[in-house]
């Protein structure tokens, strides 16, 4: 595993860069499905900022069936996340996931702690002109997976779980149902 010990601008060192995750990308499965350099750096907080769901412009996701996370300043609050290394190959792909064309995410640059107290500039994102809503189950289970895959701390895992999805009850598109799945055999392999 690669050590968390390198700055730069939105934390760009030559050929890669850093993500801060703290939603589906959570999840391996998921982040390396568009974004296969994605390599796992380490666990991080990011503090005074919150945890939220919400739909862009008020309209419910198509692909998750409600409210996708986002994040907010919110001093006293912590959002706690996975660093991610990627290849700037990667960039466009990462920015078209989250929608930054069609103004749903706007790029920020976070300064998050790790678990060793080291500061690290990362890349993340953050929804514009939302609604809080709900997530759905389906959406929630991806995040919590992501979450106890990658080893966030149980307090904060338990939070996530906490939280109250709306009632939505159908499937995923056939690629996120897939994501779903890998993940939890993933998680869940003996």
């Amino acid at each position: 595993m690669a050590s968390p010990d390198f700055e730069g601008h939105a934390g760009q060192d030559g050929d890669s860069f850093l993500y801060f995750a703290y939603g589906s990308n959570l999840l391996t499965e998921r982040i390396r499905q568009r974004n296969p350099s994605a390599e796992f750096l380490c666990v991080a907080r990011l503090q005074d900022f919150k945890l939220d769901f919400g739909n862009f412009q008020g309209k419910t996701s198509q692909r998750w069936h409600g409210g996708i996370a986002t994040i907010f300043q919110s001093p006293g609050d912590e959002v706690w996340g996975v660093v991610w290394k990627l290849n700037k190959s990667n960039l466009n792909s990462l920015d078209e996931q989250e929608g930054v064309e069609s103004g749903v995410y706007v790029v920020i640059e976070v300064k998050v702690s790790t678990q060793e107290g080291k500061q690290l500039t990362c890349r993340s994102y953050l929804m514009t002109n939302y609604e809080s809503a709900p997530p759905s189950p389906q959406y929630k289970k991806v995040i919590c997976l992501g979450a106890e895959e990658n080893g966030l701390p149980q307090e904060y895992q338990e939070k996530l779980q906490a939280i109250e999805p709306n009632d939505y009850e159908g499937k995923l598109s056939e690629e996120m149902e897939e994501v779903l799945i890998r993940g939890k055999q993933k998680l869940y392999r003996t």
